[in-house]
């Protein structure tokens, strides 16, 4: 089963969850405002995504734009990000799906569909 991470208010996640349910895959959701992801659980997620820890980051965000992130996160060591991160769940960008083998970080519908083709 997934964990499916995400802001209900939020329309990308709202698709994101439709999708997820229309495509009968099971998932545990978990509010990323009242259950903001840990510094160990971001540093795991990231490792594992491949990607690099700024694709973790909320940039449309008004959190992230109020902080000047654009121009902060290039000083910052990745170790500063992740703790950054784990300070509130606005920052980290939404939807997340962590799977035993997978972690998508965003809602594109083709991407979803590839990787979690049985």
């Amino acid at each position: 089963m997934f964990k499916f991470i995400c802001y209900p208010k939020c329309t990308t996640c709202q698709r994101a969850k439709k999708w997820l349910d229309e495509n009968k895959i099971e998932y545990e959701l978990r509010d990323i405002k009242t259950e903001n992801p840990t510094a160990q659980e971001l540093s795991d997620w990231y490792k594992r995504s491949g990607l690099p820890i700024r694709k973790f980051f909320n940039t449309s965000g008004m959190l992230y734009k109020s902080m000047e992130l654009k121009n902060k996160l290039p000083e910052m060591s990745e170790k500063e990000m992740i703790a950054l991160l784990s300070t509130d769940g606005m920052l980290v960008k939404r939807p997340l799906l962590i799977g035993d083998d997978i972690v998508l970080v965003g809602f594109r519908e083709a991407e979803w569909a590839e990787k979690l083709k049985k």
